[in-house]
């Protein structure tokens, strides 16, 4: 069942804000100018080494650590940061309670105007800039085509399907991610929302009711969280344990960050077996891109690509194509 808080004393200073890569940035600048360099993406607003120091004691779950998950529908890095997290459910998933909270990246455009984003169609050059580093497909044709006044509405929408089922709540977040990142869909608008919903087997007039409803106030309970844990970027990760310890990994990092942090929780941690083929992370996930292959099974970018392009000519696969990148789908 879904949270809206964790446990244990947990204090959290300090983020760095947002920047576009290899160019000097007004520390206003648009949210959606993810620095490729921290990994992460910043609330408007909030400068760089902005301190929101908070103590907040919560209710433990019966997992000895608890990580806060903070991301957005449309944040670049936080898809960036997904090889890393699958891989971590899938190693210390018995171990870890994981909690995921919307951040609010874009309340809306009133008021943009810093590193040359003034309007939408500025990130689509971007989002396209970041896809081959995080080696993940990202292509920024939605704010050419059909730009996205707000990510409030898709971060709604997940509290909504959270409502009824958390795993169905995770792949209609994986879904909407894979619609405005690759598919340039608009992912405000319901029609599109009821497709990612009716993907994920969720009831959509149930979801429709949640969103215009308790949806909305269970976001804004995540923003609350979120400030007063001083989170001001995302992805952010915060690792906590019944002891009072505490780790954050704040941006999308290599995986060895990840496993550091569990240990620190956790020393006498043990991660369960990794599945080994292509087979058997199909068995537990319906979509992968090559960089979650390659960071799953230990193995490079290119021969994920080999194996997974393999299992389509034998028509075991099929792809969705972008000229960044591709998701394939067991058939």
């Amino acid at each position: 069942m879904y949270r809206t808080s964790t446990a244990a004393l947990i204090a959290f200073t300090g983020l760095v804000a947002c920047a576009q890569p290899d160019k000097v940035m007004d520390k206003t600048a648009n949210p959606l100018l993810c620095d490729t360099v921290t990994g992460s993406c910043t609330i408007p607003g909030h400068a760089a080494g902005a301190h929101g120091d908070a103590l907040m004691e919560i209710p433990r779950t019966t997992k000895p650590i608890t990580l806060l998950y903070f991301t957005d529908p449309i944040c670049s890095s936080c898809w960036g940061s997904e090889p890393q997290l699958r891989r971590l459910k899938m190693e210390y998933g018995d171990a870890i309670d994981i909690e995921y909270h919307m951040g609010g990246l874009l309340p809306s455009w009133d008021g943009f105007n810093g590193g040359g984003i003034t309007k939408p169609s500025d990130v689509a050059g971007h989002w396209d800039e970041v896809s081959p580093h995080y080696r993940m497909p990202i292509i920024g044709d939605v704010w050419l085509e059909d730009p996205l006044p707000s990510s409030y509405p898709p971060s709604v929408a997940f509290k909504a399907a959270a409502l009824q089922d958390h795993g169905k709540a995770l792949i209609f977040l994986r879904r909407l991610r894979e619609q405005v990142l690759m598919e340039k869909k608009n992912i405000t608008k319901w029609p599109v929302i009821a497709e990612a919903a009716t993907f994920a087997q969720l009831d959509t007039a149930r979801l429709h009711a949640d969103f215009t409803g308790a949806g909305n106030a269970l976001f804004q309970a995540d923003l609350t969280l979120a400030r007063s844990l001083g989170v001001r970027g995302f992805p952010t990760f915060i690792f906590s344990n019944a002891e009072g310890g505490r780790q954050q990994v704040y941006g999308a990092r290599p995986y060895a960050h990840f496993e550091a942090a569990v240990k620190a929780m956790k020393p006498d941690v043990k991660a369960a077996s990794v599945p080994t083929t292509l087979n058997a992370l199909f068995d537990i996930h319906t979509s992968w891109c090559a960089e979650e292959v390659a960071v799953a099974l230990n193995i490079t970018h290119e021969q994920a690509i080999q194996q997974l392009k393999k299992a389509q000519a034998k028509g075991e696969l099929t792809s969705v194509d972008t000229r960044n990148g591709s998701v394939w789908r067991k058939k």
